[in-house]
């Protein structure tokens, strides 16, 4: 009788199909998934009633490098979506050269009026880490090399330039399609730069009674969506919260979702609408919820450049009347 082969054993074949499997999972993530942007238009009933929809263009954690051309010509056809509001929530790029591609990027989009927060990536460069840090606990605890410092300053004098606001620990408010929207936003938590401004700022209108307030709708706007971040939007009475930063897990399992938020957050709402500190607030289990909006992002540190089963994105939200 002939023995067997190896090659034929059924173990052996399940481990060779097992590693292929996981080579084309791999090519998959770093190829295709990671470019392949998408989209995402979610309707929010939060406006008063009788108002007409407002268009808000939410992008996040583009991560740029120098190269990305087809990133760049993505976001900027973005504006031909005719947002009314654009809200950035910071990590816009990855490297010290990135300047011009950023504003290259968001060019036409700065025509439109826009609010804006910064991310711990927008202060630092990347380094590289280990890729499965991102399952730790708390991945700040992993040791890193000293970060370099990117010109967030000049970042900031160049979207302010245009007529965006900054948000970063700080209120403010916008006229927007003929209504008047008030925002409170904070710093990036993930580097324990957030402190939650105090009431009483320029976000604080009223109506020529005095009392009532004249804002169409508050929003809250952030980049690290902790916890701590979010129960202070709640308690100072915002409609919606935009945030970023978790990259809705980057990698996650098919029919089960995010691995990881990189925050306190917890996994079901790593990307999406979502209510908090309830589930939706049209719903009975989210009675007195504020609504939450978190982007998975447009990119991924130029060390970890993969995605699966979690496409990058852009939203544009459509606030509408309940």
């Amino acid at each position: 009788m002939t023995a067997p082969s190896l090659g034929s054993h059924p173990v052996v074949r399940a481990a060779g199909a097992t590693a292929l499997a996981g080579v084309a999972a791999l090519a998959w993530a770093s190829v295709v998934e990671v470019r392949w942007y998408a989209l995402r238009e979610v309707t929010v009933p939060v406006l008063p009633p009788g108002q007409d929809p407002l268009r808000i263009l939410h992008v996040s954690d583009l991560h740029l490098t120098p190269g990305q051309r087809r990133k760049v010509d993505w976001v900027r056809d973005l504006a031909t979506l005719d947002p009314h509001l654009v809200v950035d929530t910071g990590d816009n790029w990855a490297h010290l050269d990135a300047m011009p591609a950023l504003l290259r990027a968001l060019e036409p989009l700065l025509t439109v009026p826009g609010a804006f927060v910064l991310g711990s990536n927008d202060y630092l460069a990347p380094g590289f880490k280990n890729p499965a840090r991102y399952l730790l606990p708390d991945a700040r605890r992993a040791p890193a090399r000293p970060p370099v410092a990117l010109p967030w300053r000049e970042l900031v004098s160049r979207l302010t330039s245009a007529g965006w606001v900054d948000l970063s620990n700080r209120r403010d408010v916008l006229k927007v399609d003929g209504r008047l929207l008030s925002f409170v936003g904070t710093d990036d938590a993930h580097l324990d730069r957030d402190e939650f401004p105090a009431a009483g700022g320029p976000d604080d209108v009223r109506a020529s009674d005095g009392r009532s307030p004249a804002v169409d709708l508050h929003l809250g706007v952030t980049h690290a969506p902790y916890r701590r971040v979010l129960d202070a939007m709640h308690t100072d009475g915002v409609d919606l919260t935009i945030a970023g930063h978790t990259h809705g897990g980057q990698l996650a399992l098919p029919f089960w979702g995010a691995l990881t938020t990189n925050c306190d957050l917890d996994l079901r709402r790593a990307k999406g609408l979502h209510g908090w500190p309830g589930a939706r607030p049209d719903r009975a289990d989210g009675a007195g919820s504020s609504w939450l909006h978190v982007s998975a992002g447009l990119g991924t540190s130029p060390y970890a450049p993969v995605r699966f089963a979690c496409r990058p994105e852009a939203t544009l939200l459509t606030l509408t009347s309940p």
